[in-house]
């Protein structure tokens, strides 16, 4: 079917409301707009769904999520009766629209026979990880586009791990999608109806707690946090999100008293009205969080992404003024105090290990293996370090007691499988009281750790190809790389090149090809003989191509020089 007939079709659908027909028939004229809606479906991936809100087939609206949730009933269904008995948890943020699509969803579920558990009210993405193996279900849904812009939504599909969903039930559901209907196929039932039969019931306090009495449980040292409570104060932001639900509650429960929290933010709002983009990675959003840090003087800001996954920390410099840590930085802290930590209060386990995905900072493993902790990368989502702490622990082969990604995700514990922001919270916290205690700045615990375990530095670029040709820019620029690889890279030759799709790595020098651990992933990697490694990969979620540059110098101002370099050399990627 062409776009114009898709477009044909939706227009004079029965299932269109007339406002949903007046949004279409106002492009009538707008043959770019209406193939950009109508070209194809909104791509399904192993992160599920996500574009922007409007009507339309290749658009984030009720209809592509009924269709999207139909499929994934199926694949559901064909697990047995018993997966439709132990249901789906079914989450959602603080986006426009999101408890609409959520209801949707559960709607969907329950008229195909798959009970159903619903959030009473947004919730942080962990808490619907955590009531996935709490409450033994098959699969979860949630409603989410993380930190991307106001227009956009996005549609999250879980495994009964509480992992997102792996790569052979994520193409089940794509195949389902491609043959069944988007209006006919599609099953619905009455949301009041289905609450009142029991097909759909609500999780509120109850999951709260239970979730809570977990996160708490990760805390290492409770007497640290009283013998600081009355000095140490910080400043924290949900960007209007989910955060602000349970990450100042857990916060309080841990002993600090002075937790400021930036009221215009704290207000739920799928507008985002404070900031450009509610994305801690990006440090203008806090502007307002570091006037209320001066005005009551506190050194430490905290902030969380709008579906409380990601998390990311601004601190005082020797200037007095606030600069913000890499998710990289953040990661290697953490990852140092934790094993600290464990260590003073005797809760180390046996054969710890820890994970992080292939494009995070090398550091992390000179501070585990320096530390006698094994180390182990994965590809790129928390799916994949889920997959790997699943399988060690399940072996024997050892116990995982941190797992992080650059994008400021962190993971803990054993009652989720995903990033989360709100342990991620408390865990910060107790790191930055427990340094607080011993009258160091955070600014001088992480130059303490480059003079321990080496200078290194990391940049990601983000190539960004939009458009309907974006696609294809970005296929053209993979295979490129891939048939006609660089001999050398700003003037320094390439020792190994490393083929994840084939698991493939060559020694450039000798031609020898060697099989590496990890493959099937569309990720290219360089290693040059200075021992910077350059990786580059199309986003799975943005019409982008993402480049990390990963250095190490003999000192942090030549790292910095080398980052410098090498950015350069990836931008020019994109012309």
């Amino acid at each position: 079917m062409s776009y114009r007939e898709s477009y044909e079709k939706w227009l004079n659908s029965p299932a269109l409301s007339v406002q949903e027909k007046a949004e279409l028939q106002a492009i009538a004229g707008d043959e770019k707009e209406i193939e950009s809606r109508f070209v194809a479906q909104l791509e399904f991936g192993t992160a599920g769904l996500r574009g922007t809100m409007a009507v339309g087939l290749n658009r984030m609206n009720v209809h592509v999520i009924r269709h999207t949730t139909q499929a994934f009933a199926e694949v559901i269904l064909a697990e047995g009766p018993e997966a439709a008995k132990r249901g789906v948890a079914v989450c959602y943020d603080c986006r426009n629209n999101s408890e609409t699509f959520a209801r949707e969803a559960a709607r969907v579920c329950a008229a195909n026979g798959i009970f159903v558990r619903l959030f009473d009210d947004m919730r942080p993405t962990p808490e619907l990880s955590f009531a996935i193996r709490e409450y033994k279900c098959i699969a979860g849904i949630n409603v989410t586009a993380s930190h991307n812009p106001k227009e956009y939504n996005g549609y999250k599909v879980y495994w009964e791990d509480g992992a997102q969903l792996p790569p052979k039930h994520a193409d089940q559901v794509a195949a389902k999608m491609a043959k069944l209907d988007v209006f006919d196929c599609v099953k619905t039932m009455d949301f009041d109806t289905a609450l009142q039969e029991g097909k759909i019931v609500l999780m509120g306090h109850e999951t709260d707690e239970a979730f809570l009495a977990n996160v708490m449980a990760q805390q290492n040292d409770p007497a640290l946090i009283a013998s600081v409570a009355d000095s140490f104060k910080m400043v924290y932001t949900p960007f209007h999100g989910t955060g602000m639900k349970l990450i100042p509650e857990a916060l309080r429960r841990m002993g600090l008293k002075k937790v400021y929290c930036e009221p215009q933010q704290m207000i739920k709002d799928g507008d985002f009205p404070t900031v450009k983009s509610p994305n801690p990675e990006n440090p203008e959003g806090f502007y307002l969080c570091v006037e209320l840090a001066d005005k009551v003087g506190a050194d430490f800001i905290l902030g969380s992404d709008p579906d409380a996954d990601r998390v990311g920390i601004m601190v005082r410099d020797h200037d007095g003024k606030f600069i913000p840590f890499t998710g990289n930085q953040t990661g290697v802290l953490l990852l140092d105090y934790i094993i600290g930590a464990k260590r003073r209060a005797g809760t180390m386990p046996e054969n710890p290990a820890a994970l992080k995905s292939i494009v995070s900072s090398e550091m992390a493993r000179a501070v585990a293996e320096k530390n006698g902790l094994q180390f182990y990368d994965t590809f790129t989502g928390f799916k994949f370090l889920a997959e790997k702490k699943n399988a060690l622990e399940e072996s024997g082969q050892g116990k995982v007691i941190f797992s992080f990604e650059e994008s400021y995700g962190y993971m803990f514990g054993d009652y989720v499988r995903d990033k989360d922001a709100v342990t991620a919270s408390l865990m910060i916290c107790e790191m930055a009281a427990w340094y607080a205690s011993q009258g160091i700045a955070l600014v001088d615990a992480l130059d303490a750790l480059y003079e321990k375990y080496g200078a290194y530095l990391e940049k990601t670029l983000n190539l960004v190809m939009p458009g309907l040709d974006g696609q294809k820019k970005m296929k053209a620029l993979m295979d490129g790389l891939r048939n006609d690889p660089p001999a050398e890279i700003a003037g320094q030759k390439i020792k190994l090149y490393r083929d994840y799709a084939d698991g493939s790595e060559k020694d450039a020098e000798t031609g020898a090809v060697a099989k590496m651990e990890l493959s099937g992933s569309n990720v290219l990697a360089f290693v040059l003989a200075d021992g910077t490694v350059l990786i580059v990969r199309p986003s799975g979620t943005e019409p982008k191509v993402k480049v990390y540059v990963l250095c190490r110098g003999e000192n942090m101002e030549e790292a910095r020089k080398k980052t410098a370099l090498y950015a350069d050399w990836a931008m020019g990627l994109g012309k």
